[in-house]
């Protein structure tokens, strides 16, 4: 099965088209550009490399966020269209599900992303293989609030992780171990591993429904979307 996935939650825009969930071809970009600018030509560069066209596709992959809220209204919307004009499926994962699979060991993993005004947007899993088990909610919180519910070893990982840094290194009754800091943006690859276990089990979104993982309120994202 051929999936073309992407990730637009951070500033590192990720893509990747996948076989049978094993990437075919991936690329992180830093966006200097407007996304909606830049986001089909990067479709059609990546489609190019992996040696495979748009109609090849068997399904998408996006990833919700939470993140920045116009760039990833931007990807869905993308996506969406995409999916509705080849009438293919399409599955949607939270980018911290996504993230989490950045780190290679198993164990206690706990994503921190930045959402800035001194929050965070994090998750507690439990890591074997490529599979994950949440631990936790989906969090919009101060870090020290994340960490009370943390006990034990714990890997973090994610762009929340060099903010607080210190603060994770300070919490008691945890042994903190980090990520390599290249691995702290979704990466589109890990995305696909994630959504074929869906599409092989047929557990499709309604594209028409699909919308973000919005954790701010809603009075918020407006503000927020242009900081």
């Amino acid at each position: 099965m051929n999936i073309l996935a992407l990730d637009t939650s951070s500033k590192h825009f990720s893509l990747a088209v996948a076989k049978d969930g094993k990437a075919l071809y991936s690329r992180g970009i830093f966006l200097q550009k407007v996304l909606s600018d830049s986001i089909m030509p990067a479709i059609q560069g990546i489609l190019k490399k992996a040696g495979l066209t748009l109609d090849q596709i068997d399904g998408f992959a996006v990833g919700l966020g939470p993140g920045s809220f116009t760039s990833l209204r931007v990807g869905l919307s993308t996506v969406k269209g995409l999916a509705f004009a080849l009438k293919k499926p399409v599955v949607g994962i939270s980018s911290l599900d996504v993230l989490a699979l950045n780190v290679k060991e198993d164990g206690q993993i706990c994503v921190v992303c930045d959402a800035k005004r001194n929050m965070v947007y994090a998750c507690l899993y439990q890591k074997k293989g490529n599979e994950l088990k949440r631990k936790s909610k989906y969090l919009l919180a101060d870090i020290k609030d994340v960490l009370k519910q943390i006990t034990g070893e714990v890997i973090f990982v994610g762009d929340g992780v060099p903010l607080f840094r210190e603060t994770i290194e300070k919490a008691a009754g945890i042994k903190a171990r980090f990520a390599d800091e290249k691995q702290m943006y979704p990466q589109a690859k890990h995305l696909a591993t994630l959504a074929l276990k869906r599409f092989e089990a047929k557990d499709y979104d309604v594209a028409e429904t699909l919308v973000p993982l919005y954790l701010y309120p809603e009075d918020c994202q407006v503000q927020k979307s242009r900081e």
